[in-house]
């Protein structure tokens, strides 16, 4: 095997296990708010015992990485796509623990009197999965335009993790909610704006990746990889 073609399996080797770990991470997170919803701690201890595995894939991706960098001179198209996965894959793992934090709060739930409605909470779930899978896909079908519709949703998932905030404390202070609800509410919904924060950063990655523009801070256009900023 020629060192050209061992490279490019390795590149090959190195997008599949990215791919495998978005798959793995997208799965835990469908689950966390699974079971939120459903109020299912079977679902949830679930998604605790499969973040061993998220983690596995991280550390065989930055074995692969390191193994690359060591041994070839990848050119800057291909440099490009090295360190978006890097930076992809500790995202992801990011991401898993956030599913494993909302597991956690729907077992602390799970033990509290059943009085707690969700208030903004399912919609954020389907925004959070919606990036998620928006930014997952831009990566595999090399969409720029389909990462930015991510950057496009970040704002409103922020307003509502705001919103959530904020009602919650009024219904604690009111009495309505028990504080123990409330905290833990609240940190799901925190949890799950996090989840909207690290799928802009895959999508800022992916169309670093793809057109060769660092677009971080809601960069409306971005400005070209080398560029100097204003």
């Amino acid at each position: 095997m020629t060192m050209e073609r061992r490279f490019e399996k390795e590149l090959e080797g190195l997008k599949t296990s990215l791919i495998k770990m978005g798959s793995v991470v997208e799965e835990n997170i469908t689950l966390a708010v699974k079971a939120l919803l459903e109020d299912d701690d079977a679902l949830a201890k679930q998604v605790i015992a499969a973040d061993e595995r998220v983690n596995s894939l991280e550390i065989e991706i930055d074995n692969g990485v390191i193994d690359i960098l060591a041994l070839q001179q990848p050119v800057a198209s291909d440099l490009r796509l090295i360190i978006a996965v890097q930076k992809i894959s500790n995202d992801l793992e990011r991401i898993g623990d956030h599913a494993v934090n909302i597991a956690e709060s729907v077992l602390s739930l799970h033990e509290t009197p059943k009085q707690e409605p969700l208030y903004e909470i399912p919609p954020m779930c389907n925004i959070a999965r919606e990036m998620l899978r928006n930014a997952l896909d831009g990566f595999i079908l090399l969409d720029p335009q389909l990462a930015r519709t991510v950057l496009q949703q970040d704002d409103k998932i922020d307003e509502l993790n705001r919103t959530m905030t904020q009602v919650v404390i009024e219904e604690v202070k009111s009495g309505k909610q028990s504080l123990e609800t409330g905290m833990q509410l609240i940190r799901i919904s925190r949890n799950l704006e996090r989840v909207g924060d690290l799928a802009t950063n895959i999508a800022e990655d992916v169309i670093f990746h793809t057109q060769a523009r660092v677009v971080k801070h809601h960069a409306e256009n971005g400005r070209p990889l080398g560029a100097q900023p204003n």
